[in-house]
């Protein structure tokens, strides 16, 4: 076999290779075709053109097709049951072998042209074949050369026989090539069909080396692995049985809820009532979903928390009763402060945040009730009253004397600032209560922080085990499981928990005891410290947002600035309806501004303590000041107009008292100074009023003046929100002291009011002296004035300035006056002068006289500066008029006999005023009388 096919010449001709080659490319210029379709039979789809596609192993078994070459072929030659068939099928295919080669021999030999055969041959070789493809179909079975027609019968058969043997040519032709390939493989084919006994031996040594193992695997098995897994299945078991403990342990804590809740209703714990129903709850929707003889519970405690709300907030309404209406005696302590914090803690988790209203209303209530007790308690004192004859508790009030009303408005005042200060206690600690639940929402929020932060970088590291499972749970977990805290047994269990578990092993928890927190004791708390000293714990069950606890605690501060406003606007009703008849109106300074100091008090006490100024009672206080100030002012300044009206402007004596008074106001300080005992008031008065080392001679009136001036300072000091009011009418007293001395001394009203023969130099130095005293005073009262007012307000303190100005006029007119006087009198006399013997005439002798009366009125009253320079004034007007006069008379300074007696009067005119006391050093320059010669 091997023989004929090295001595076939088809495989080894080098024109047969050319002529395939040939062909092959010449194939190449046709449309390419479909691929051959799968030779392994398809199953039935339904769809009858793929029914027609391939052949089918049902129908077409026994007929032999194209597709057995491809398909048989493989399975006859490895059939391991016939290793003989590859020689039948070789000794088979060797006479097609021949004839083709004889043919293919005849073809190359006669170089017969082509005719389409070895094209058509080319056409099967193709791994796109497919019979499918029109064109291929038609090159393959020419059909176009046959005809149905009825006269070309024998041509068409004959036709179709060549075809035929054609076809059976190119299936010769496939055979040898298949056998010659097979030829060329020979020896490796058949070396694998001898291995594979050996093959079969291998595998069955292999079979029982597995059997053995699987023996020795399955004592292994019993020896070492039955006990162990054992030991874990019961470990399994015993945790189960273990949950299923504690679940009935469970149930039977939660089955005692409404007794424990009663109980604790029963001691006002309503927090704990309130934390045991959440746990509860909690407990019945987590651990407990289902059971079915807890089915209507959670109802029931939700019926049984409303009731707790209610409980609440009348205890505490009843709290706020009673803290409010205990005796007020000085004791600030918070009632109850435990149960207070409790009530708070409580209301808060229930989310009752309108709580503090209540308390609001208790205070409104107590404080009319302070009020009407204080008055029943005074008017019961009194004898004086009859309550029987007068009914109504105002009128009551209205029949007690300043004394007696003052203390009781002293008592209601002393009764409000304990009632403030206990009220600001207990909102202190209701704040305290709140800032502590928002402190704890702060710190939650940091640990949650922190945990999110943790937790990211925990999972950044994977360090997961592959575990046994057994019933969906590791196996490891079976004994670690008791050894880990709650919180990790938990999360373990939940990882390991899987959808088809079984109910026992799907519980969250699984601990050695059960306790009745379960999932909701497992919240985080902590204990605060309240300002009192209360310890409380605070959970997370807390469900309120930084804004309301902020907008809460904002509310309870506004709560404290109301009860001051309620204790000021009880006491401004209080206080109005004493003023209904005049009463307040009808107070003498010392009573008035004893009351106002009283209310200044207890504005400052009430400031402090709640940290907010309330004006209802300021403004009361003001209202009453202002009237006040008009009875005080006009009471003073008509006191004033009649001592002006009598004042006959004579010196006064000083008494010792006015002098102190003045000492108090030398050191800058204006105060009325406190009367004396009776011995010292045995001094004896003085000539002048001495002012930081300065005489002043001074009239009775001005000595009151500066009494009543230092009373408006001093009420100013009593009572500062009269300042500006007092520098008002304190300016309009001081003008009017002006203007009306003006008119009695240099207008000479006194000749009508008082009654006096004439305006003296006296009076109008006197007059001058206590305007200079006045003034004295002016900057001290400005600076007074000054320290008491805002500075916006320190405009009106140019009054001051308009009246310094207003005095030193006066005062310069005073001196004017005093010069006019002697001008007069110069002129009166000089006019009649004549120059002859005797010398001194008896003109300059007159003026002399007068000039001497002059400096004995106003040297005691005048300092000695204002004397000389009021002479040097009263000098300068005598030459004047003396040189007008030797003008007249032609008399010049020529040295002639007129001259010298001229000269001789002068000097005695000189000679006797610088003999007067304080002019002996006067520069009279007496040498302006003589006309200067041009």
């Amino acid at each position: 076999m091997a023989s004929s096919h090295s001595s076939s010449p088809v495989p080894q001709s080098n024109s047969s290779d050319a002529f395939f080659k040939k062909e092959m490319d010449a194939t190449k210029r046709f449309r390419p075709v479909q691929s051959l379709p799968d030779v392994c039979p398809k199953e039935p789809t339904g769809d009858p053109n793929n029914l027609c596609d391939s052949p089918s192993l049902v129908v077409d078994q026994h007929r032999w097709t194209i597709y057995h070459s491809k398909v048989n072929l493989p399975a006859a030659l490895n059939d391991p049951r016939s290793p003989r068939n590859i020689l039948h099928y070789t000794n088979r295919k060797s006479l097609r072998e021949r004839r083709f080669m004889k043919d293919a021999r005849i073809f190359v030999l006669l170089k017969i042209p082509s005719t389409g055969h070895y094209y058509t041959l080319t056409i099967f070789m193709k791994p796109d074949f497919a019979l499918e493809d029109s064109l291929t179909f038609n090159a393959v079975l020419p059909w176009s050369h046959f005809s149905t027609a009825g006269g070309k019968g024998n041509r068409d058969a004959a036709s179709s026989k060549l075809l035929q043997e054609k076809l059976s040519h190119y299936l010769d032709i496939v055979e040898v090539n298949i056998a010659h390939q097979i030829s060329l493989r020979s020896e490796a084919f058949f070396h694998a069909m001898t291995s594979q006994h050996e093959l079969q031996d291998y595998l069955r040594k292999t079979s029982q080396a597995v059997k053995l193992l699987r023996e020795k695997i399955s004592k292994i098995d019993k020896v070492m692995c039955e006990g162990s897994l054992r030991v874990l299945r019961l470990s399994l078991t015993r945790n189960n049985c273990i949950k299923a403990y504690n679940k009935l342990k469970l149930m039977a804590t939660v089955h005692q809820t409404q007794p424990t809740v009663q109980l604790l209703l029963s001691t006002s714990e309503f927090v704990g009532a309130l934390d045991l129903i959440a746990t509860t709850q909690e407990v019945l929707q987590q651990e407990l979903q289902g059971i079915h003889s807890f089915r209507h519970l959670g109802s029931q405690l939700c019926e049984l928390e409303k009731l707790i709300d209610k409980m609440m907030i009348a205890e505490f309404s009843t709290y706020a009763r009673n803290d409010l209406n205990r005796p007020l005696e000085d004791d600030c302590q918070i009632l109850e402060e435990e149960r207070l914090v409790s009530l708070v803690f409580g209301l808060l988790k229930q989310r009752k945040l309108n709580f503090y209203e209540i308390y609001g209303d208790e205070m409104i209530i107590t404080a009319k009730n302070i009020i009407k007790q204080c008055v029943v308690n005074t008017v019961s004192q009194i004898e004086e009253i009859d309550t029987e004859v007068v009914v109504k508790l105002a009128d009551q009030m209205r029949m007690m004397n300043f004394p007696q009303w003052f203390d009781l408005l002293k008592n209601i005042f002393s009764k409000f600032t304990i009632f403030l200060k206990r009220i600001k206690a207990t909102l202190n600690t209701i704040r305290s209560v709140v800032f502590l639940v928002l402190d704890k929402n702060q710190k939650n929020r940091d640990l949650e922080d922190t945990l999110q932060k943790n937790s990211a970088k925990d999972s950044t590291v994977d360090t997961e085990v592959a575990y046994l499972t057994h019933e969906g749970m590791f196996i490891s977990d079976a004994f670690s499981e008791g050894d880990l805290p709650p919180v990790a047994a938990d999360t373990t269990s939940q990882r390991n928990t899987s959808p088809n578990s079984e109910p026992c092993s799907s519980d969250s928890v699984s601990e050695p005891e059960c306790t009745t927190d379960s999932s909701s004791s497992k919240e985080q708390t902590s204990s605060s410290v309240t300002p009192g000293g209360v310890e409380m714990m605070i959970g997370d069950d807390m469900k309120l947002t930084d804004l309301e606890l902020v907008r809460l605690a904002n509310n309870i501060q506004e709560l404290l600035y109301n009860a001051s406003d309620i204790c000021h606007d009880r006491s401004v009703k209080f206080l109005m309806a004493r003023a209904k008849d005049g009463f307040l109106e009808k107070l003498n300074s010392n009573e008035f501004v004893a009351l106002s100091r009283l209310m200044e008090g207890f504005i400052l006490d009430t400031e402090q303590i709640c940290g907010r100024k309330s004006m209802s009672l300021r403004g009361a206080l003001q209202s009453q000041a202002n009237r006040f100030v008009n009875r005080f002012h006009e009471e003073r300044k008509t006191k004033l107009s009649l001592l002006l009206d009598n004042e006959r402007w004579k010196q006064a004596e000083v008494p010792a008292e006015f002098q102190d008074l003045v000492d108090s106001v030398s050191d800058g300080r204006i105060s009325l100074p406190e009367k004396k005992p009776a011995a010292t008031e045995e001094r004896k008065p003085t000539e002048f009023l001495i002012v930081e080392g300065q005489k002043y001679a001074t009239v009775g009136t001005v000595l009151l003046l500066i009494r009543i001036i230092l009373e408006y300072c001093q009420c100013v000091d009593n009572i500062p929100s009269i300042t500006t009011d007092m520098l008002t009418r304190l300016s309009d007293l001081l003008k009017y002291f002006n203007s009306r001395s003006c008119q009695l001394v240099l207008g000479a009203g006194a000749l009508q009011v008082v009654g006096l023969k004439t305006i003296t130099t006296k009076n109008l130095a006197l007059s001058s002296r206590c305007l200079q005293l006045i003034v004295h005073y002016i900057p001290i009262i400005r600076a007074h004035f000054e320290a008491r007012l805002q500075p916006k307000q320190f405009s009106m303190l140019r009054h001051f300035d308009h009246i310094t100005k207003d005095y030193h006029d006066h005062i310069a007119e005073i001196s004017a006056k005093l010069v006019a006087i002697m001008d007069s009198l110069f002129d009166k006399l000089l006019s009649k002068y004549e120059v002859k013997a005797p010398v001194p005439s008896a003109c300059f002798r007159n003026i002399c006289k007068q000039m001497a009366k002059m400096h004995e009125a106003i040297y005691d009253l005048l300092p000695e500066e204002q004397t000389q320079m009021l002479f040097l004034r009263i000098n300068a007007s005598y030459k004047l008029h003396l040189k007008r006069q030797l003008a007249h008379l032609n008399v010049v300074n020529d040295g002639g006999p007129l001259n010298g007696l001229v000269t001789s009067d002068v000097a005695f005119y000189t000679g006797n005023l610088q003999a007067l006391k304080g002019l002996n050093n006067l520069d009279l320059n007496m040498a302006e009388i003589w006309e200067q010669k041009r």
